[in-house]
């Protein structure tokens, strides 16, 4: 009997900052005009990781406009970004879990972004 031997992964996670406008349903407050989310995304490169990330925020009823990649965390810290053990922790569920996971949403008003 043979065992398969499982490939390594290509898979990487990507840091994303997508924008988003208003849309029916969108779950966003009533009074937003719009909003930001910070997203950790699995692909093979980025442009896959943005296309599935936009994709499934499209079928979450969010309206993207616009998708700022930050590369994957090995590029970020290059960078000399500071990535807390937190966002390094959900990078890893979006590696795990082939998936794409919003860390956090920011609605925008027309007095500027406030968190919720």
């Amino acid at each position: 009997m043979t065992e398969k031997v499982k490939k390594p992964s290509r898979q990487k996670a990507y840091t994303l900052l997508v924008e988003v406008g208003r849309k029916e349903d969108d779950g966003l407050p009533k009074n937003a005009t719009g909003g930001a989310l910070m997203i950790y995304a699995s692909g093979v490169d980025e442009a896959e990781a943005v296309r599935e990330t936009v994709a499934l925020l499209k079928q979450a009823d969010l309206a993207p406009l616009d998708v700022t990649g930050y590369g994957t965390l090995e590029e970020r810290l290059a960078e000399g970004h500071d990535i807390s053990e937190d966002e390094i922790a959900l990078m890893q569920r979006a590696l795990d879990e082939n998936s794409v996971v919003v860390a956090q949403m920011t609605p925008f008003f027309g007095d500027g972004p406030r968190e919720i």
